[in-house]
């Protein structure tokens, strides 16, 4: 049943066999000077590395946590949605946690303020690179916003559906060239939201992320439109590739 008074922030985590980060993704959830603090919902799609031991442990401290097989991380978040009641929803990777304690104080009064549909800020990653939504965003280019910074009006997935879980990778390019279209408001948070450790899905430069990048592009745009970004995606995915064999010593 839904909290007698519903929360402004619902925070997801979904993970299978993450690990010790978990708990440093969880422990930055509940450090946080806000109250009452958000809703957690945690979505385990079956560890086998103690997490579903340690998360039962923890279950007092959550709003809701499922732990059974899903169809991929975006099932998985899908289910995560089924069971949020905040306004707004952010989907926090296992790998992922807020940078400090003061993060989600500081972000309500902006929400409680948005106009907008998505209010995005700032992630970092384990490696130094730093993302935020563009001053321009070329939605037909390549994502344009990464969740874990972004705070989504849950009632945008009432509206426009959730994730398409047939996709292993690129259901959130999807989701939101799906609000793009709609003509629903992105509005840029001056804030770090999260810090993001590397290597998941959309950021292991794996070729399917690349397959699913052009064919979610020429779901939402016509072909004339899309080849360049095509050939940009394609180029990427081979500079990657090619950039750790470079950087190998030699002999």
């Amino acid at each position: 049943m839904p909290p007698e008074s519903s929360p402004l922030i619902s925070v997801i985590v979904v993970c299978k066999d993450p690990g010790l980060r978990l708990r440093d993704a969880l422990a930055s959830v509940w450090a946080q000077h806000i109250s009452p603090l958000p809703e957690l919902i945690v979505v385990d799609g079956g560890s086998e590395d103690g997490s579903r031991v340690w998360l039962a442990s923890q279950r007092a401290r959550l709003a809701t946590l499922l732990m059974e097989p899903d169809r991929g991380v975006y099932d998985a978040m899908n289910k995560g949605l089924a069971a949020a009641h905040g306004e707004w929803v952010l989907f926090l990777g296992a790998d992922d946690k807020f940078p400090h304690d003061g993060v989600l104080s500081r972000t309500q009064g902006a929400l409680k303020q948005a106009t907008g549909g998505v209010a995005v800020g700032e992630i970092a990653y384990d490696d130094g690179r730093i993302e935020s939504l563009p001053a321009k965003p070329k939605p037909v280019a390549r994502n344009f916003v990464h969740h874990q910074g972004a705070f989504y009006r849950r009632s945008l997935f009432a509206e426009h559906g959730f994730f398409d879980a047939s996709l292993a990778v690129m259901a959130d390019y999807d989701f939101n060239l799906r609000l793009w279209k709609k003509k629903v408001t992105f509005t840029a948070l001056p804030l770090r939201i999260s810090v993001c450790g590397t290597g998941g899905l959309s950021d292991s430069g794996d070729w399917r992320g690349c397959q699913e990048e052009i064919a979610v592009r020429h779901r939402h745009f016509p072909a004339w439109r899309c080849w360049f970004s095509d050939l940009f995606t394609v180029l990427r995915w081979v500079r990657q590739k090619i950039a750790p064999r470079a950087s190998r010593p030699k002999g």
